[in-house]
């Protein structure tokens, strides 16, 4: 008896399509949701997968920099070397920072240190849109294209002025945030050496000035084919006392220790508006129902079985709901580029929607066809 549900939404059709499409900017912000989290585990994984190491060394009884200060020798990458299962090495610093735009707005950035003329190097070359990779020991920088510089652009960060010489796109930090890349020696001098004022206060102070700046937070390693990266992650933590990380154990803090408790809001938060989604359909649903509660008795006069109108109202609601989906899914995809940090919109999570749109869309139009059932025909004959 669809040519009911038919007739039904054809006689208020610019208040149905309204309707449809006001649910579907929550159907749509929640796919929004979904791509954050998903953007949220990639962003994680961005540097690991550019660094490419298989041991990741760190202080002593910490998780690594991405989750918490580490501070060990730069020399150890040469000590490393040793080892027989080791093939390159490689010392970075990482730092989160400040940096004026262009355009003179302040961005948080993650800088990345590294020596341009070692092993390993965090820039992903399929990452360069613009420029070159670091070349030089000092003065150069490579940057994101989110930051808006172009080539060849001076940066003051701390007491140096920086050149640019390339431009990334997708390298961002754990959290989203775009990463610069700055030599190594730089990177040390930004970091760990102190400004000419505080090295004047603390001598006034009568203390010792003994900035170290051949520290690092991390020591990254490559391994021979065949390695076991578990087994030598296990003596460098049993001889050099210091904790030490395959690639999979620093993915899982990643994602495990740094984001969980950010993707566990996210989906606290994509629960409660699929609830809340659910709750106006229904509510949409039951106002129409009582809208054309008259027509209802008129028709459960004249003979129709609840039944034919019970099809009515649940393929009417089904109707709302795909159209709210579409809807949804063509708001989400007209704005997921606006997002600051990374969205990514996949067929499966809309598919899995558009399962939960139909089974809520089901659930949702028993309360219309409840109010239906109870209609009662004499109501028709009267005013």
């Amino acid at each position: 008896m669809i040519n009911l549900a038919y007739k039904d939404i054809v006689h208020s059709f610019v208040k149905f399509i309204v309707t449809a499409m006001g649910v579907g900017m929550l159907f749509g912000i929640v796919l929004i949701m979904i791509g954050v989290y998903r953007g949220m585990i990639i962003d994680a994984q961005v540097l690991l997968g550019d660094i490419g190491a298989d041991i990741w060394v760190v202080q002593e009884n910490t998780l690594g920099p991405f989750a918490e200060s580490s501070r060990i020798h730069e020399d150890l990458k040469d000590t490393l070397k040793v080892n027989p299962d080791i093939d390159k090495t490689a010392a970075m610093a990482f730092l989160n920072m400040q940096i004026q735009t262009p355009s003179g707005v302040m961005k948080r950035v993650y800088s990345v240190g590294y020596d341009p003329f070692g092993e390993i190097s965090p820039v992903n070359p399929d990452r360069l849109v613009a420029g070159r990779a670091i070349g030089r020991s000092h003065y150069e920088i490579v940057t994101s294209e989110k930051l808006g510089f172009s080539l060849g652009d001076s940066i003051r960060l701390g007491r140096n002025i920086y050149t640019v010489v390339g431009i990334t796109r997708g390298a961002v930090s754990s959290g989203g945030d775009p990463a610069i890349f700055l030599s190594l020696k730089d990177a040390q001098e930004l970091q760990f050496l102190y400004s000419n004022a505080r090295i004047r206060n603390d001598r006034a102070r009568g203390l010792r000035v003994d900035a170290d700046n051949h520290l690092v937070n991390a020591v990254v390693a490559t391994l021979r084919p065949g390695a076991d990266p578990k087994a030598c992650a296990g003596q460098i933590r049993r001889w050099k006392h210091l904790s030490a990380y395959t690639a999979k154990e620093q993915k899982d803090i990643l994602t495990k220790n740094v984001i969980e408790t950010a993707s566990k809001q996210i989906g606290m938060f994509t629960m409660i508006l699929v609830a809340v989604s659910i709750i106006i359909v229904a509510l949409i649903i039951y106002t129409m129902t009582l809208e054309k509660i008259k027509e209802i008795s008129i028709m459960k006069l004249v003979g129709l079985p609840n039944l034919t109108i019970t099809k009515m109202i649940m393929q009417e609601t089904m109707v709302l709901g795909i159209f709210a989906f579409l809807f949804g899914n063509l708001f989400a995809h007209a704005i997921w580029q606006k997002f600051p940090k990374r969205v990514v919109l996949e067929a499966a999570d809309a598919w899995s929607l558009f399962g939960i749109v139909i089974a809520a869309s089901l659930v949702a139009s028993l309360f219309g066809v409840y109010k239906a059932i109870k209609a009662d025909p004499r109501s028709a004959l009267g005013d």
